[in-house]
């Protein structure tokens, strides 16, 4: 059975990125992140079951995913992220935060 991260070190080598860390801080910081997109997932499911009485969350949700969607192209950038990374993370956050704000005009 392959661990979750057989499949990053996997996505790593297969980025061109190398031999995936194998050191506590990577290990809890892939965990951290995974978790907290988990909560993430799980608000926006509960908010999207009564969008009109959450409407200052949905109106908040998508700005933060839009600011975060920017955040994650520079933090890519930065890091030397392959492009296809690159693309594939920030930008459709990004759009996600501004669907999200264009739907909630009519709340």
């Amino acid at each position: 059975m392959l661990l979750p991260t057989d499949w990053m070190a996997a996505t790593h080598r297969w980025l061109g990125l190398g031999e995936f860390p194998r050191v506590p801080v990577v290990d809890y910081l892939t965990r951290s992140v995974a978790a907290l997109y988990g909560f993430h997932g799980v608000l926006l499911f509960l908010v999207s079951r009564n969008p009109v009485q959450y409407r200052s969350i949905v109106r908040y949700l998508g700005s933060m995913n839009v600011l975060f969607g920017i955040f994650l192209i520079l933090i890519d950038l930065h890091a030397g992220m392959p492009s296809v990374w690159t693309m594939g993370e920030g930008p459709p956050v990004a759009a996600f935060g501004v669907l999200v704000l264009y739907l909630s005009r009519s709340l």
